[in-house]
């Protein structure tokens, strides 16, 4: 764990934008001597307030002196609440690593990842839930997790948690009040008021946590996208892998033109199957021209959130998946983080000894027998379960993280409130309305172990 007298430190960032801007940072209570000995300050009182001056920065041979932008917070108003400095300087990696290199030979040291973001949790500027939103930002990979982590980061999590934990706090206090007069007949909250503030409690603590399960996708589905060529066998996969009839099957191609959700459960696992048009494209003379486009925009839209890209060949006609993407053919995935999967369609075509790695598929399946669905399936699955465990400090990680200590609250609460209606005594009461703010303070950070922070800042990158 980072304690708030470590020494300054000093992290390198990757070029803000390449070959044109990069930044070195450094942070902690010797950080303005350390831009002394680097001979970007003089002696001078610095003034109280944040400034941004221009500095020459000596690298010596062969680079020799590099002009720099210095952005200086010389008390604790800044991200980390303790004196910290920006260099703004070319983004040449050469030139980063080396006034790196003369930041640590100034006195500094490399940061450990997430280090700037602990000590601002550290200095009480970000709280727990916010930390992991910072993560939120940096990994948001569309516009929807980008909106959920900004929201996260203002606060608005957080807040609910600290008003309820403050509500509880005063409720502890009117009830041990009570057992210091417990002789004098001073009532300080009646049972009855007692019971419903609790169960208040209660409803705000599911409340929250159902809305960090909606965000963090702890109910959210895996979205599924079934994509190819017209005919390519997509809406009769669909109704094979769900064994509906949800989608319309006909011999004629281009069939599908709305797109087709259907939700599939696999080994506990939530997906949500996408059947889209096949892509084509058609003559402006075309009389289904604009009917065909807007199937095709609609595909493309829903293939921007999707997680796994399912994309059908037909083994038995259409061209290898080599060959699609020589093509020209569109087929990356939007997100980063979504899985392609190329499934050779139409098995029981072929001979027996036929292989999906002939089109280069990853395997091959029959709608009609049933072979490789369940291949198929393990696939999903699998994806799945990775998914999970990978899962990094976006909100996403925020409802892993506290989804059992907001239970474990509501438990606690629920608990103090069969105490409280059987009588059984208010020492018994105030144990466990201390276990509820514990937990909720496990959430928020007021509460932590070495343990929790590692999970937490063990997955930012260096420089974070």
């Amino acid at each position: 764990m980072i304690s708030q007298a470590d020494d300054t430190i000093a992290a390198i960032a990757s070029p803000v934008t390449p070959a044109i801007r990069g930044i070195v940072r450094l942070s902690g209570f010797d950080c303005m001597d350390v831009l002394r000995r680097m001979g970007l300050l003089n002696d001078d009182p610095l003034p109280s307030r944040s400034f941004r001056t221009s500095r020459s920065l000596d690298l010596g041979q062969p680079l020799g002196e590099i002009e720099v932008d210095l952005l200086v917070w010389p008390t604790g108003c800044s991200y980390t609440g303790q004196p910290s400095a920006e260099l703004h300087l070319i983004g040449s990696l050469p030139l980063l690593q080396s006034s790196l290199d003369r930041a640590i030979e100034a006195g500094a040291r490399p940061a450990q990842p997430g280090e700037f973001t602990m000590r601002s949790f550290l200095a009480g500027r970000l709280d727990l839930t916010q930390a992991e939103a910072v993560l939120g930002v940096i990994e948001a990979e569309d516009r929807g997790t980008l909106d959920q982590a900004l929201s996260q980061l203002a606060g608005n999590l957080s807040r609910p948690l600290q008003e309820a934990r403050s509500t509880l706090l005063d409720l502890i206090a009117d009830v041990e009040a009570g057992l210091d007069f417990v002789d004098e007949d001073i009532e300080f909250i009646s049972d009855e008021a007692l019971v419903q503030r609790l169960a208040q409690l209660c409803d705000q603590l599911n409340t929250t946590r159902d809305q960090m399960n909606e965000r963090g996708g702890g109910s959210e589905a895996i979205r599924v996208i079934l994509r190819g060529l017209p005919n390519a066998g997509k809406s009769r996969l669909l109704n094979a892998l769900t064994r509906s009839e949800s989608a319309i099957v006909t011999n004629q191609a281009g069939t599908t033109r709305d797109l087709v959700t259907v939700e599939l459960v696999v080994r506990g696992q939530r997906f949500l199957l996408i059947d889209t048009a096949g892509i084509e494209t058609r003559e402006d003379t075309d009389p289904e021209a604009t009917i065909s486009a807007e199937a095709q925009q609609q595909a493309t839209e829903a293939a921007q959130n999707a997680d796994v890209h399912l994309w059908c060949i037909d083994a038995s006609g259409d061209p290898s998946f080599a060959e699609l993407k020589q093509s020209g053919l569109s087929i990356e995935t939007a997100k980063q983080s979504a899985e392609l999967i190329c499934v050779a369609t139409k098995r029981d075509l072929l001979p027996s000894d036929w292989k999906a790695e002939a089109i280069q598929a990853d395997l091959a399946v029959s709608s009609e027998s049933g072979f490789g669905l369940d291949m198929l399936l393990d696939r999903l699955h699998s994806f799945a379960e990775t998914r999970d465990a990978g899962e990094t400090g976006n909100v996403i990680g925020t409802a892993a993280r506290c989804r059992e200590s907001l239970a474990s609250a509501t438990q606690h609460l629920q608990q103090a409130i069969v105490w409280t209606e059987q009588s059984a005594g208010h020492e018994l009461v105030a144990a466990e309305m201390r276990l509820a703010v514990e937990a909720i303070g496990e959430v928020t950070g007021q509460v932590y172990t070495d343990d929790i922070l590692d999970r937490v800042f063990g997955r930012f990158c260096i420089g974070k």
